[in-house]
């Protein structure tokens, strides 16, 4: 999806979309789409709601730092109508062992992360993590 051209990466993410309302496992179909993004250091500042990329900006910039993956797994899965009544929320974490920050999203009671370039799929927080700012994320139409 990511080597096309805009039309086509929204073309394919809205196929994509389609896939999850069936899928086996819709979250670690969504992370696994993510996981060959292109990479960037920092695209987005996470720390302020009001320059977050919508859903097609984030598709048609084709630039994602680690906070703009999470918030493009929260985008695909609020845009299913599997999760369109789910409650989202991402929050920025501190890990205490090596202070570093990072994104997770929960998705009502199921968390997704994306520290330091790894995925996770967990049902609670690692207790090594501090929350520094939760977004509630608003419903998408």
């Amino acid at each position: 999806m990511f080597d096309k051209n805009n039309d086509q990466r929204l073309q394919v993410w809205s196929e994509f979309r389609k896939t999850l309302e069936t899928a086996k496992d819709p979250i670690q179909d969504v992370i696994d789409l993510y996981s060959q993004a292109p990479i960037v250091s920092i695209h987005t500042d996470p720390w302020d709601e009001t320059v977050w990329p919508t859903p097609w900006e984030l598709i048609q910039e084709n630039q994602y730092c680690e906070f703009c993956i999470v918030l493009a797994i929260c985008y695909s899965l609020q845009l299913t109508d599997r999760f369109s009544e789910k409650n989202f929320e991402i929050h920025i974490v501190i890990d205490n062992k090596n202070s570093t920050y990072n994104y997770l999203l929960y998705v009502d009671k199921t968390l997704i992360g994306y520290p330091i370039g790894v995925e996770h799929y967990a049902k609670s927080q690692p207790d090594e993590l501090a929350i520094k700012k939760k977004y509630r994320m608003p419903k998408l139409q």
